[in-house]
């Protein structure tokens, strides 16, 4: 029990650190996010609700609070680094590495909370 548990915080914190660099340089790198999204082909106008939208993904992760917020934020992660993989790979700019970092630490993480934090029975 002890070991899923080091397992999630360990992935969870992965994709925490992921998605907070990504969501700081869409907040604090305004110019070098818009050149990756107009580069990717993707609006600009996009960037600010993207950082936010990770933000309170994030917030929602880790309160684990909520299950149906926290269930879409996962779902939200994933479909993100999906997205951002193929872009990456179809523009062929060689940044795809990241989003397979976070599908891999968003479907750890996923998996893990289950296996640390329900009650397992004993049959």
């Amino acid at each position: 029990m002890k070991t899923n548990k080091i397992i999630y915080w360990i992935a969870t914190g992965i994709m925490t650190l992921v998605f907070t660099f990504s969501a700081g340089m869409y907040i604090f790198n305004y110019e070098r996010a818009s050149g990756f999204f107009e580069n990717l082909g993707f609006p600009t106008w996009i960037i600010y609700p993207l950082a936010v939208a990770k933000i309170l993904g994030l917030l929602a992760v880790l309160s684990r609070k909520n299950t149906f917020l926290k269930e879409w934020a996962y779902a939200g992660f994933f479909f993100d680094a999906v997205l951002a993989f193929f872009a990456h790979y179809m523009v062929g700019d060689g940044e795809w590495m990241p989003s397979i970092v976070a599908i891999i630490a968003i479907l750890v993480s996923r998996i893990y909370e289950f296996k640390a934090f329900l009650p397992q029975t004993k049959e």
